[in-house]
């Protein structure tokens, strides 16, 4: 009976992420650091091409970002004229307009409206579908929930996840009490490591099993898309970790597992620390205040550090294969010779992302280990 009702909350929970990382990605909703940037890049540009300063030509800028970004569609291939893509749904809901529900390919690449809404290519909503006005003028929507690209390759590592662990699963009922073959000889060492090396040190022997599910769930979670998103055709190449919301996402989850799990002791050390003089606790609470400034933190750092070293790792990427069209477009000789020098970065540089995307996994894995066994601590 125990085991029934562990196995529904672990499914509810694991639900409940799902349902909660499929609506976080949005375009209209998330306020991602690199869209300032690269709304500023281009009104730059824009500004110096209507004074003849620059002629159109290959932008960096809109390069980069328009692939770490996320999208209403997943651009597959260009060649020449022609555009390879996947529309997805727009899923709109507008004060005046009511519920919206069309695929993006209405919109044609942005170049006509549909149903009172139009897709930006440029200025501060650059990337965005908006609404139009009576009076002309164009405004975000009041709820925007898309089924956007990031959406779309999460739903497609959850399936490649269920499959390798529904099998792995599968090969034990039938095979018990036998050496791991297949899939098993992958996934085994991983999950004893996860456990052995991350969960028992962090949380101790008698309490680390209840959460086990969340740490194997997030750390194979962030692992799988980080390496879907270094595979440069369909269905990889998507930047959802490099998503901020996502990662805020996952670091909330920590954060409300450790809050809900944190015993008296816990919450002792935060607003009554022992040890500490008095007066540094009461009348003016400078202690608690500090130390509920760094049990908020703590979320924070795994937020930004996740976002922040995948999105560096594909912008890198993307900037040596930039250097190939810029010197290309001074001189083709230079594009070609540069190129040899680009790719050679840029296969190093995979390479070494392929080391970042476990070591990403293992570190937001164990500092949430960290974080339950500081909750759960009995005091000595």
């Amino acid at each position: 009976m125990h085991s029934i009702l562990s196995r529904k909350i672990i499914s509810y929970f694991l639900g409940a992420m799902l349902f909660l990382l499929l609506f976080a990605a949005q375009p209209g909703q998330q306020d991602h650091p690199g869209e300032k940037l690269q709304a500023s890049l281009t009104e730059n540009t824009e500004q110096q091409a209507a004074h003849g300063e620059i002629e159109n030509g290959f932008s960096p800028s809109d390069f980069i970002f328009d692939h770490i970004l996320d999208a209403y569609d997943w651009h597959i291939l260009s060649y020449k004229d022609f555009h390879l893509s996947i529309p997805l749904p727009v899923i709109i809901y507008s004060g005046t307009k009511g519920l919206n529900v069309f695929m993006f390919n209405k919109f044609h690449h942005g170049h006509s409206d549909y149903k009172g809404f139009r897709y930006e290519i440029k200025g501060e909503n650059r990337g965005k579908v908006v609404e139009i006005m009576e009076d002309g003028s164009s405004a975000l929507p009041e709820l925007d929930l898309s089924f956007t690209k990031n959406v779309l390759a999460i739903l497609i590592s959850i399936i490649i996840m269920l499959w390798v662990f529904l099998s792995v699963a599968k090969a034990y009922r039938h095979r018990p009490d036998q050496a791991p073959t297949g899939m098993q000889n992958l996934i085994e060492p991983i999950i004893l490591f996860v456990r052995d090396d991350i969960a028992i040190p962090s949380i101790g022997k008698h309490k680390y099993e209840r959460f086990m599910p969340y740490l194997l769930t997030v750390f194979f979670f962030i692992w799988f898309n980080n390496m879907i998103g270094l595979i440069p055709v369909f269905p990889g190449g998507a930047n959802v970790t490099g998503n901020i919301t996502v990662t805020m996402v996952l670091a909330l989850f920590t954060f409300a597992i450790t809050t809900i799990n944190g015993n008296r002791n816990y919450w002792l050390h935060i607003f009554n620390m022992p040890g500490v003089p008095w007066w540094v606790k009461y009348p003016v609470p400078l202690m608690p205040v500090i130390e509920i400034i760094g049990m908020m933190t703590k979320p924070f750092v795994l937020m930004i550090r996740l976002f922040a070293n995948m999105s560096a790792g594909h912008i890198i990427v993307l900037g040596f294969f930039s250097l190939i069209f810029i010197f290309g477009e001074i001189n083709p000789a230079l594009g070609y010779g540069v190129s040899v020098l680009s790719l050679a970065f840029t296969i190093f540089m995979t390479m070494l992302e392929l080391l970042v995307a476990l070591i990403q996994a293992y570190v937001f894995t164990l500092l949430s280990a960290i974080y339950f066994g500081m909750a759960t601590e009995e005091h000595h």
